[in-house]
């Protein structure tokens, strides 16, 4: 069983708590035009300027365990992206094999993958997007269908893992008054149980984009500082535990 990765690295609390040992797994289920990294966004396409790796999940963890010093603060593994559920199989291997080693486990996740909950026992952190809480609007623009993601954030909440959820403020998607409201509307059943944090625009993988032959199609989507405050207050004023990583 093989694990396919085209990034990894060290992060420090970004990508959960303490010092951090972070894979970026190949493939994604969505298609969402302002990605950070669209060389990992189709699991069969592969980009010159950006080599995949393809290791065993026995070789993986033998490269896991010899960094345990390094996991400090809280720290251990993150299983990111890409969309890590599309490599299910071998991540719940891995997962399995890391809870043995007391090994602490993250993964970040759009979490529309059904299956997704099989994870949850094997995991201390769970970081997962909810782009949108309007459904047609997620479809459209990124692939996303809204249903299965919060039925995992309800499996994930009665499983009492330490969930942060992600929301990407993108001008022009999800930046505007009703969109907040819907969001504010299919989130508050989980406020006392999560936290959330509001993640601005940026254009960091703009490049990447150009180096992949893709065409970039974000134009006018940043946020506003203004805005920005305005949606986490509205959050905070609700009841939500609204944090910066």
């Amino acid at each position: 069983m093989t694990v396919k990765y085209f990034q990894k690295g060290f992060n420090y609390s970004q990508d959960g708590p303490g010092n951090r040992l972070v894979y970026h797994l190949h493939g994604c289920n969505m298609k969402c035009p302002w990605c950070s990294n669209p060389e990992g966004m189709k699991l069969d396409k592969e980009y010159p300027a950006f080599p995949v790796t393809n290791v065993s999940v026995e070789e993986m963890l033998a490269e896991i365990i010899s960094c345990k010093p390094m996991f400090f603060d809280g720290g251990g593994v993150t299983l990111t992206g890409g969309e890590v559920s599309l490599q299910l199989e071998a991540v719940l291997s891995l997962l399995k094999a890391l809870k043995k080693e007391n090994i602490n486990t993250a993964i970040e996740t759009n979490a529309m993958h059904p299956s997704l909950p099989l994870l949850f026992p094997y995991l201390d952190h769970l970081i997962m997007d909810v782009k949108s809480a309007q459904a047609d609007k997620l479809l459209s623009v990124t692939g996303g269908v809204l249903d299965p993601i919060i039925k995992n954030l309800s499996a994930a909440v009665e499983a009492k893992l330490d969930i942060l959820v992600h929301v990407p403020l993108i001008g022009g998607f999800n930046d505007d008054e009703e969109a907040t409201d819907e969001l504010l509307k299919v989130l508050s059943p989980f406020k006392d149980d999560i936290k959330i944090e509001f993640l601005a625009y940026h254009e960091y993988g703009k490049d990447k984009w150009k180096q992949c032959g893709l065409v970039y199609a974000m134009e006018n989507a940043n946020i506003s500082t203004e805005c920005y405050k305005q949606t986490v207050n509205k959050f905070k004023a609700a009841g939500f535990n609204a944090v910066r990583t």
